[in-house]
């Protein structure tokens, strides 16, 4: 384990000196309070400031804090800190790197075998051979663009308004380099949230409280005033077309369905309805659980919950390219609209309200 390692905890060789010194996660967060306190302060600072905190002086410890920082985002389970923990991570080492390209003063200090060049970034996601150099920057192969920058919104990372050279995108020098960050942003979220042993995730039980209560007292789900069923993943396109027809959901399927359809801003009212052409509808019962997931009736407003659960309970269904890219059903929906966005969305309360109206005349 050297400084490089400590520095980039994303790389192959990394992970490799990690497995290769015979390291025992289970004991080291049951044993070693440095890396746990670590990776809590990395997970938290991610919630908090946008970045993974300073630093450990030991590169032992900064190096084997990650590992245990990304079971601490899988137990939590949410998949706004999946998403801001792969943010803080990727935007610390898009400063780490770019730092490298430019700036001798910091090599300095932690010694120059602690780089990393933008050619060897290159060469760990394998792009070597799909982005060429030129006399004013870089040309991307196309397939390659539109693999990195799907998760860029702005409108200028859209090929519609890039312009073409046989088949490549020119870019710059910065804009390769926020490419490369997109990279190590699914490299970091890759997995996530990842299965935990029982052995290991009760030793963090407290420093997963602490996170919990971090999120608790941050308005961090973002405000969703669209309901169209049309942008929802098809996990939950299937989930709400059973239901609607009628057919009998097991208690996973329901939970989920009926967490995602409150996270994305339907009543309970709403939901009770959709719900109540079901033959073992029970208003009562569909109406006590659906509060309770809101938290109306609970100390707690349940999420959906993640790909990887809904993949475990047999609930994820024809999964489409988008669903490759994501690791929560919201995080879909929230791209969907996204990509819509500027379109003219029918947000189906609308059309339901009109069918109701022109049914009343």
């Amino acid at each position: 384990m050297n400084a490089r390692h400590a520095r980039y905890p994303f790389l192959g060789e990394s992970r490799a000196a990690v497995q290769e010194a015979g390291v025992d996660l289970g004991r080291v967060v049951a044993e070693d309070d440095a890396v746990v306190e670590r990776a809590r302060e990395r997970v938290v600072g991610a919630l908090t400031a946008g970045d993974i905190g300073e630093r450990a002086r030991s590169d032992r410890v900064e190096l084997l804090s990650y590992p245990v920082a990304r079971v601490l985002v899988s137990v939590v389970d949410e998949h706004v800190l999946v998403r801001k923990y792969a943010d803080a991570e990727a935007d610390a080492a898009h400063d780490r790197f770019t730092t490298d390209e430019t700036d001798e003063t910091e090599l300095k200090s932690v010694g120059s075998d602690a780089s990393l060049s933008r050619a060897a970034l290159l060469r760990e996601f394998d792009l070597t051979d799909h982005v060429h150099a030129t006399d004013r920057g870089y040309n991307v192969d196309v397939p390659t663009y539109l693999l990195l920058a799907s998760s860029l919104r702005a409108d200028g990372w859209r090929l519609v308004n890039r312009a073409l050279d046989g088949g490549r995108v020119p870019v710059t020098e910065n804009e390769l380099d926020a490419l490369l960050e997109q990279a190590v942003r699914d490299r970091v979220a890759e997995d996530l949230p990842l299965s935990v042993p029982e052995g290991i995730e009760e030793p963090l039980e407290t420093e997963a409280n602490a996170i919990r209560d971090v999120l608790s007292d941050m308005d961090l789900t973002r405000e969703i005033d669209t309901v169209v069923p049309d942008l929802f993943p098809p996990c939950m396109q299937h989930l709400l077309d059973q239901v609607q027809r009628g057919e009998h959901l097991p208690h996973h399927s329901r939970f989920a369905i009926t967490a995602f359809l409150a996270n994305v801003g339907l009543t309970t009212d709403e939901i009770v309805e959709i719900y109540s052409v079901n033959p073992g509808f029970g208003e009562e019962m569909t109406r006590y659980q659906t509060d309770h997931i809101r938290g109306e009736s609970s100390p707690t407003e349940y999420t959906a919950p993640s790909c990887a659960t809904m993949k475990a309970y047999g609930d994820c269904t024809n999964p489409d390219d988008l669903c490759d890219a994501i690791s929560h059903p919201l995080s879909y929906y929230e791209a969907k609209l996204d990509d819509a966005d500027g379109e003219e969305l029918e947000d189906w309360r609308d059309s339901d309200e009109r069918a109701e109206s022109e049914a009343d005349d």
